[in-house]
């Protein structure tokens, strides 16, 4: 059933065990991360109230651990802890102490020093006057940072969908890949509404007052402890394989849905990003993975395609698309962006793809490389007829590209280029296209079929063998919905598809995913 055929309440009437269960995990990362952020802040905060040379230092590493983009910080961690809830909860942690330490530091300093005087000529020592005078008096201070880390804590954490460990954002990222918004208002509303909730139960705990309730103190670990401990309620897993799929295959019927329909594979499933996925999937994280079949890491990771022996997936035949009006205002775009046709095969992308994504050359010298070699690199002219906007999806191969047809459009023709690389997933790019962002960029047969057109079964079943008749599906439907014109294929199929390491795929004797299937079912 697509969007349009059912509201937000259908859905998440529909999605309501995944939903819950996912919500339980949201509740459980942010707590433990929580836990074990006050666990360190808290003490940090004290030392350095009473050690302020030490303030700056440490104060400031807090903060560069804040700056660092969360998804870069999830990479990095990748290598050292793997996938799944520990690095995610290190680096909500992480994000959780600069607000923790800072408040706490800011509650003891500004506790009135007459009081600690008055305390010490009572005779209290240093341990006496820190829990009976300054960490009740700076307790409202201390919260208001736990709140802010509570807070910061429930959205950061919907990013722990792309290193399998679950979550809101699982819905909420694979909505943005497949442009539901049913699925994406049902990972968002919730997500909003448990950092809602959370800030508002711990403002009333912050106006408690802490010199006559010490009961309070007491209980809040163990109010935190039992939140943390939602991690664990979802049902664990007992097989022995683990696969690894991105958002945007979880939700499409040439993905997931169609291998639970055509092939009744019950695996056990994690969200990942495909970042990530085959380094995952390389270092023993994961042990099936969804990826395209052209893709460089397949080589770089030592992974094996495993045949769809049932044709679930179309033909995914690159091409560039552009719209109606671009080709008008530039007429000599088609004939040079159709330069590169049928000049690209399967093995030339893989390799290319291994340029970029294993060897870390750059998109734009590796696409020069390939013109130079081809003879069909050209200095730049000019520039002054026009400006030609390109786009791009964020994997290497679409860089690739798209620095290939930037550099055919100033060596052919006097028009200049701007490229909007890496804008993210198909619905993104198609959006860009069809609201005048951007002019051209490369596409694929089988996206444009499934996720744009969102073909009937029927429809697809007489399609998906024949590769010239879906390509001249989509030119057809595309220039009448949309007024978008496919041009020539590019000659590559980057297909969809399952993929195991090669050592593993031998030793169970799978190379299909039918066999897959079969050896599911034994165990």
């Amino acid at each position: 059933m697509n969007e349009g055929q059912q509201t937000l309440l259908d859905f998440m009437r529909q999605e309501s065990g995944k939903l819950a269960s996912q919500t339980l995990t949201h509740i459980g990362l942010t707590f433990i991360s929580l836990l074990i952020a006050i666990a360190i802040g808290l003490p940090l905060g004290i030392l350095i109230a009473h050690k302020r040379k030490l303030s700056g230092g440490v104060l400031g590493i807090a903060g560069v651990f804040q700056t660092i983009p969360s998804i870069a910080l999830l990479g990095f961690l990748i290598p050292v802890l793997g996938i799944g809830a520990k690095p995610a909860i290190f680096a909500l942690l992480l994000y959780a102490l600069l607000p923790i330490i800072r408040n706490t530091y800011t509650g003891i300093t500004g506790v009135d020093a007459t009081i600690k005087e008055a305390a010490r000529g009572m005779g209290m020592s240093y341990s006496q006057i820190l829990f009976k005078v300054e960490l009740p008096l700076a307790m409202p201070v201390i919260l208001a940072g736990i709140r802010t880390a509570t807070v910061i804590n429930v959205g950061v954490a919907t990013l722990a969908s792309l290193i399998a460990a679950g979550g809101l954002g699982e819905f909420i990222f694979g909505g943005i890949s497949l442009n539901n918004t049913n699925m994406i208002l049902a990972g968002a509303i919730p997500a909003a509404l448990l950092a809602i909730v959370f800030d508002f139960l711990l403002s009333k705990v912050q106006n408690i007052n802490f010199k006559k309730v010490r009961t309070g103190i007491k209980v809040m670990p163990v109010v935190l402890l039992v939140l943390a401990c939602f991690y664990f309620i979802p049902s664990a897993y007992a097989g022995k394989l683990i696969a690894g799929f991105t958002p945007e295959f979880m939700g499409r019927r040439d993905g997931d849905l169609g291998l639970r329909d055509k092939y009744r594979l019950k695996i056990h499933t994690v969200v990942i990003s495909d970042a990530v996925m085959y380094k995952a999937a390389y270092e023993k994280h994961l042990d099936v993975i969804s990826g395209y079949s052209t893709d460089g890491r397949l080589r770089a990771f030592g992974l094996v395609v495993l045949q769809d022996d049932k044709n679930i997936f179309p033909p995914y035949y690159a091409a560039p698309i552009v719209s109606a009006e671009a080709l008008k205002k530039f007429p000599q775009l088609e004939s040079t962006l159709d330069i590169l046709a049928g000049k690209i095969d399967d093995s030339t992308m893989t390799s290319l793809n291994y340029k970029v994504d294993y060897l870390h050359q750059s998109p734009q010298k590796v696409a020069m490389d390939f013109l130079v070699a081809k003879g069909l690199y050209k200095e730049p002219r000019n520039g002054n007829g026009g400006t030609v906007r390109i786009g791009s999806k964020i994997f290497g191969e679409q860089y690739i590209l798209a620095e290939m047809y930037a550099m055919l459009i100033k060596g052919y023709t006097d028009y200049d280029v701007s490229t909007k690389t890496g804008l993210g997933g198909t619905q993104i790019c198609f959006g860009a296209l069809k609201n005048n962002q951007i002019d051209v960029y490369p596409e694929y047969t089988g996206t444009g079929l499934l996720v744009m057109l969102q073909v009937k079964p029927q429809m697809l079943d007489s399609l998906v063998l024949d590769k010239d008749k879906v390509y001249n599906y989509v030119r057809q439907e595309f220039k009448t919905k949309y007024d978008i014109q496919w041009l020539k294929p590019i000659g590559f199929n980057n297909t969809y598809a399952l993929m195991m390491r090669r050592s593993e795929a031998k030793n169970l004797n799978i190379k299909t995913i039918s066999d897959l299937k079969r050896y599911l079912e034994k165990k």
